[in-house]
């Protein structure tokens, strides 16, 4: 059940940053972890929360694709270390969405 929510989550984060990309007209990801560095590019996300994101896009796919094969104390690490970058981008994108802020230019 934890891995199922942890997924949702990391996809869900994927799936917002493309629908910003999609809606801003901002060029289109080569990869899941390259969502997040758009944003960072276009000043929507900060560099190092853009950085950190993009390394869960790359869990994302070892949760889908190796699932059978992983090792659940580093899975434990990476929910306690990245549950908190997860509640940031969370409360960057409200923050985006209310008033068109962004992390590096502003209003």
């Amino acid at each position: 059940m934890v891995l199922h929510a942890m997924l949702v989550s990391i996809q869900s984060s994927i799936d917002i940053a493309t629908e910003i990309i999609a809606k801003k007209g901002l060029r289109r990801p080569a990869s899941y972890r390259d969502t997040f560095g758009i944003l960072a590019e276009a000043g929507i996300l900060s560099l190092d929360l853009a950085r950190t994101l993009s390394d869960l896009a790359s869990f994302r796919n070892v949760l889908v694709h190796i699932y059978w094969d992983l090792d659940l104390v580093q899975v434990y690490s990476i929910l306690q270390r990245d549950l908190p970058l997860l509640q940031e981008f969370l409360s960057e994108m409200k923050t985006f969405a209310h008033t068109g802020y962004t992390a590096d230019k502003g209003i």
